[in-house]
């Protein structure tokens, strides 16, 4: 039986320069922290955003299908602003491919933005997320687990710290009315997300606005948690304020300036 030469199967030094060119582009693009765009969010943030090399994980409110659509999109509008530059691409790993992928796209993460891959099992499902990870040429990676201990939440830190590519575990219910929270992590933040009744929009007979999620910052490193209400992403993946908020601050800011 004929071999293939050694010297064939290692890549050319053109090909090893423009992935080394691949990795520093997507590192630069995607910054060391990533802001939400959201002056009050942003501010409560320990270092003003997502660490780009750290674990998130995100929960819905409850078990029902609304809380988890919310907490979907809010993890494909992280990955969508993360792999806003050309060129570059998220990964979504599951075990049961059930994603609607219109509604990711409604939040920015298009197909021309994501890959998917599937494991039989959260433990591979883990193993694959950390080598995708390390490899560091992802924008970003996204899991969707029912479980994942102290010791998988720690390796996936680390290889998203070793990779600088930041890692979002979407964490799913085991048991109705258990929050999987609750589970021990050494993620740098934890949200839970719900839903809430969207506001009227100004004009009748247009029926309601942008969806209202409860955004809520159970736990972060180096700073305490919180609450927030947020309009839903739009196409960009970016959240908002509702307009009461902003209609609110803009009043704030104007009587400063006739005070000054």
């Amino acid at each position: 039986m004929s071999m293939m030469p050694v010297s064939s199967l290692r890549p050319r030094a053109d090909e090893l320069a423009a992935l080394r060119e691949a990795v520093a582009r997507v590192a630069v693009s995607r910054g060391p922290v990533l802001p939400f765009g959201v002056g009050p969010l942003d501010h409560l943030l320990a270092g003003g955003g997502l660490d780009g090399a750290g674990l998130h994980e995100v929960a819905g409110a409850s078990a029902s299908w609304s809380d988890d659509a919310a907490a979907t999109l809010f993890a494909a509008g992280i990955a969508a602003r993360f792999a806003a530059a050309p060129g570059v691409s998220a990964l979504w790993a599951l075990t049961r491919f059930d994603l609607y992928a219109p509604g990711l796209e409604q939040a920015g993460l298009g197909p021309d933005r994501v890959l998917y891959a599937q494991g039989r099992t959260d433990k591979e499902l883990l193993a694959m997320c950390e080598d995708a990870l390390r490899d560091g040429s992802l924008a970003c990676v996204i899991a969707e687990v029912k479980a994942a201990d102290q010791t998988a939440t720690r390796r996936l830190q680390l290889a998203a710290s070793e990779g600088n590519t930041p890692m979002l575990l979407y964490r799913r219910y085991r048991r109705y009315g258990q929050c999987p929270l609750g589970d021990p992590s050494l993620a740098m933040t934890r949200w839970r997300i719900g839903t809430l009744p969207s506001g009227r929009l100004a004009s009748p007979g247009v029926g309601r606005g942008r969806g209202r999620w409860s955004v809520e910052l159970v736990r972060q490193r180096g700073g305490p948690p919180f609450s927030l209400e947020l309009e839903a992403c739009d196409d960009q993946g970016r959240l908002a304020l509702p307009a009461a908020a902003r209609d609110r601050a803009i009043a704030a800011g104007g009587a400063a300036r006739h005070a000054a």
